[in-house]
Formats: structure tokens, C-alpha cells, sequence
């Protein structure tokens, strides 16, 4: 019987635990390795959007299931600081036309959903990446504690500061947006947020979302313009963020002030440049690890789902491992980039703080056909295997 390959993944957030899945579904050895000593899931919340469920059902015949672990998106509003709607997005007539459901999700409840998917898993935790190298019929990874671990490919899904990156030599420099974020969960009822709510409140230099994630629970998140520095500083109470909201609806306002403070996470926002390659030989990139993005369309995880799943469909079937990753890379870097560029147009014009850009926005987006709105979401939900398999 001939031996399984083997897949050694440096990372297990969504990025390495969706790739673990996808290579066990084509029958590889997978081995997790993160540097902290569990797995951990931030308390806040997240969109995985129909491209990843499709993208993982169309390629590989994975049914992630996450209908039961968060809430489906069903009303998805743009609205003015004012309250004034501007428009009502068709993200579920979108994602039932290819039959797999926009959710939004806790980070945890994310996490159970694909470590259920996964099942056994061997995962060594404490495990930080000094470097690897690679020989003529493996790959190694080198690790502070001294170990070393062999496979057939390495795929960096370490994250923002991906340490797999730095050791194949790849460049991709930090961009500070110039904003900070506000995210957190609370358990929160209101006679707006019925199941499967979304709403985006857009105002000069500050946005808020508020968001259903199922069982009662509410994921909102909020930003405000300053300097990744302060941001990176900024100490305050719920009550400070709510400050920052003065005058926008009462909605916005009590669901800060019923949030406890402590629960309240505070990041800088930011992204990369775009790397030129992501793949070196035997060792690839997937997720943040490859493409880090602004969170203004919501598809940071998908896409890194859409990584794992294109990943398992091109190493179905070979062993010239280096072609396959190379084929992976060629295959996602148009998609990706597209993706981040958006994700960074999009922020720039939703954090706008002058009068007239806002203006501009605010009645472009009242404006906007729905035929026009349509090919725009399409653009982001819709996976197309098709031409995949073509390639």
C-alpha cells in the first residue's frame, strides 16, 4: 500500500483548519502546528459568504454545515448615521441562486464548526517556525524548541505576520488604513434585529455594524478615523465608544452601552501590499499568511476557504507537488488580488470624512440600480469552479 502524502500546516485559524480539511477529504496526512499553547478564537464575529461554502462544495463535495452554527444572512441593509435606509443588498438572492447561504458566525462558534468538520486532528501547540528547508523528496520545518518536522508540502496559514512568508523570502509591507476598530459580541434583543439581520450605518469618517449571528447573539463592530498609533493605544470604556456615535440612531447607541467594556476589542486597521509570488518550491501561502485584507466586504475568511478548497482540488491526483502549488498560486492571485484591492477602495470611500465625498457616496448609493448593485455583489459571492477546472 503506498504511503499517504503528508501536509505539515504552520497555523490553525481558519485559513489551516480549512486547508487541513480540504487535503483530508483528497486523502492526505495532515499535521497542524500553532505557536500558542491552544486554540484560541477572539470573541467577536465574522461573514463567511457563499463563494467559500460553494467554492468547498463544487470542488472538493464538502458540506461545511455552518447553517447550524450561525445565522443566515437574509436582510442586509446600507444605512445613513441618520437611520435613512440607502439601500437593501440581495446577498441572499444571490447565495441561493448557487445554493450555499451567506452566515454570519462568531469566531468560536466558526472554529467549532470546522474543527467538527475536520475530526481527529494532530495538532502540536508551543511549535514557532525558525525556518525550513527543503530537499529532494521533502520538506522540513525547523522549530524553536528544537524539533524538526518533514513532509511532502508546507503551507503557511499563519496569519498576518506569517512567519512561512518571511522564510521563503516573500515581500508584502504593512498598510496602515488609518482607522481603528471596534468589535465585540453581546447577548441583545431589539425588534430590528430580526434572524438573519445585517445593517451597515455609514457616517463622516466612522462606520457601525450591527449583525445577527443566531442564538440571541449580536456581533457589532464600529470604526472611527485616527492614527494606526492611537489606535494601536486607545484605552476607553463602552461608554467612550459610544461618544463616537452621537446622534446616530438609538439602536446604535444602547447596543454599545449594553456591551461590558471589558469585552470590547480594539485593533488598527490595516492590510499588505500585494505579494508578487506566495509560493516557493514545496511551501505555499493561504489566507492572511498570503493576502491580508481590509474587513470592508467581509471575505477575509471566505476567501481563505476558497484557498483551502482550490488547494485540495489541484493536488487531486499528482505528485509533482511544486507544479501543483504553482498552479494554486496562478489560479487564486487574480481572484485575491481582486478581492483586496475592493476591500481597500471600498474602506477608503466608507471612511471618507468630508462633507461633499459623503455626499457623494451616500446619494450614489441611494442611486445605484439594482441591476448595477447585483453584478457588484456578484462579483464577490459567487465562486466560479468552472472556469477553474478549465485551468
Amino acid at each position: 500500500m503506498s504511503r499517504k502524502p503528508s501536509a505539515l500546516i504552520v497555523g490553525t485559524g481558519i485559513g489551516g483548519l480549512s486547508c487541513a480539511i480540504a487535503l483530508k477529504k483528497i486523502g492526505w496526512s495532515v499535521r497542524l502546528f500553532e505557536k500558542t499553547d491552544s486554540l484560541r478564537a477572539t470573541g467577536s464575529g465574522l461573514s463567511v459568504m457563499s463563494n467559500a461554502s460553494s467554492a468547498m462544495k463544487k470542488l472538493l463535495d464538502i458540506d461545511l454545515g455552518l447553517k447550524n452554527y450561525g445565522a443566515e444572512v437574509r436582510n442586509f441593509e446600507i444605512r445613513h448615521s441618520s437611520g435613512l435606509l440607502l439601500k437593501r443588498l440581495p446577498v441572499q438572492k444571490i447565495s441561493d441562486e448557487q445554493g450555499a447561504p451567506s452566515i454570519c458566525i462568531s469566531r468560536e462558534n466558526l472554529q467549532r464548526a470546522l474543527l467538527d468538520q475536520l475530526g481527529d486532528a494532530d495538532i502540536s501547540f508551543g511549535k514557532r517556525v525558525t525556518g525550513y528547508n527543503e530537499t529532494s523528496d521533502a520538506v522540513h520545518i525547523n522549530f524553536e524548541d528544537g524539533t524538526v518536522s518533514s513532509g511532502d508540502i508546507i503551507v503557511g496559514a499563519d496569519g498576518f505576520y506569517s512567519a512561512i512568508r518571511d522564510a521563503i523570502g516573500t515581500e508584502s509591507i504593512i498598510q496602515e488604513a488609518g482607522y481603528i476598530c471596534w468589535l465585540a459580541l453581546v447577548k441583545y434583543s431589539h425588534p430590528k434585529i430580526t434572524p438573519g439581520y445585517v445593517a451597515h450605518y455609514w457616517g463622516r469618517g466612522k462606520r457601525m455594524g450591527i449583525v445577527d449571528i443566531g442564538d440571541g447573539w449580536v456581533y457589532w463592530w464600529g470604526t472611527a478615523n485616527m492614527s494606526n498609533d492611537d489606535a494601536k493605544k486607545w484605552k476607553g470604556t463602552n461608554r467612550d465608544v459610544a461618544e463616537f456615535y452621537a446622534g446616530w440612531p438609538d439602536l446604535v447607541q444602547d447596543i454599545i452601552n449594553s456591551t461590558d467594556s471589558e469585552s470590547i476589542i480594539t485593533v488598527d486597521a490595516k492590510d499588505r501590499t500585494f505579494p508578487e509570488n506566495w509560493t516557493k518550491g514545496r511551501v505555499t501561502l493561504l489566507g492572511d499568511a498570503a493576502h491580508p485584507m481590509l474587513t470592508s466586504l467581509g471575505q477575509g475568511a471566505g476567501i481563505s476557504i476558497e484557498d483551502a478548497a482550490v488547494l485540495g482540488y489541484v493536488l487531486k491526483n499528482t505528485e509533482d507537488y511544486s507544479a501543483a502549488l504553482r498552479r494554486y498560486e496562478a489560479i487564486r492571485q487574480p481572484r485575491a488580488r481582486a478581492i483586496v484591492n475592493t476591500s481597500r477602495s471600498l474602506s477608503d470611500i466608507e471612511q471618507h470624512d468630508r462633507f461633499f465625498p459623503c455626499l457623494e457616496r451616500d446619494v450614489g448609493m441611494l442611486l445605484t440600480s439594482k441591476k448595477s448593485m447585483r453584478k457588484r455583489l456578484q462579483d464577490s459571492l459567487l465562486f466560479d469552479d468552472l472556469a477553474i477546472q478549465a485551468q
